[in-house]
């Protein structure tokens, strides 16, 4: 059973989710936070798998709650996803940066609302290539200060894993890589799998933020030795 908290202000908007997350057989809502301190309270107490959290609340917002469950020993295996307008929320990235491990805007279909729950409980990052490119259009239009390979140690990756992590970056998936480098869909994801652990990146969202950190990805790039689409 996958155990759910709920962290938005607005009781309509948790009272929906509680309705559609409670009707599947496998997902548990365990409590409902009205703002981030409550919810990183609750998801101490509750021991919840996955927090939905929404990013604008009173006092301590949803960014500030994803940074604290983040970077708790006692909750490392507690995963956030962000709830988003996306087209007005300008923190998606650094939601991102904070520990989420991915985001759905408010208005989904609930069958996406639903399985976007279970990828991120099994251990993924909730990062479709579409939403994922929107996102990198908007950091490239906030001019992003980049990284060094000391902070990221990129220098670690051989030239194929470098393509990879372009690709990841640009919001690929694992089927889209392995169609471009012409590679089977699961060494793709074994590419994918080693360098989150070389970078000791916390999942794919992280993949995606260390490439456009680093400059291994700006706006336009295209991965080397591939062709453009």
């Amino acid at each position: 059973m996958i155990r759910v908290l709920l962290a938005d202000d607005q009781a309509l908007i948790r009272a929906g989710f509680r309705a559609l997350l409670e009707h599947t057989d496998d997902i548990e809502v365990v409590g409902e936070a009205l703002d981030g301190e409550e919810a990183v309270t609750l998801a101490t107490t509750t021991r919840a798998d996955v927090v939905l959290m929404d990013i604008r609340m009173p006092g301590v917002d949803g960014l500030e709650a994803t940074r604290r469950i983040a970077g708790s020993e006692n909750l490392a295996g507690v995963r956030v996803l962000i709830l988003t307008t996306f087209e007005s929320d300008e923190y998606v990235y650094d939601a991102l940066r904070s520990g989420a491990a991915g985001f759905v805007v408010k208005d989904t279909e609930p069958a996406d609302l639903i399985q976007a729950v279970r990828i991120v409980a099994g251990g993924d990052a909730l990062l479709s290539p579409s939403i994922t490119r929107r996102l990198i259009a908007d950091i490239a239009a906030r001019g992003r200060p980049g990284k060094t390979a000391t902070e990221y140690p990129i220098s670690r990756l051989t030239d194929r894993e470098r393509q990879v992590l372009t690709m990841v970056g640009q919001g690929k998936s694992n089927d889209e890589i392995a169609s471009s480098l012409f590679l089977s869909p699961l060494t793709a994801k074994t590419h994918v799998s080693r360098i989150t652990t070389k970078l000791t990146a916390r999942d794919r969202a992280q993949l995606v933020v260390i490439a456009y950190e680093t400059g291994l990805v700006t706006a336009g790039t295209r991965a080397p030795g591939t062709t453009p689409e």
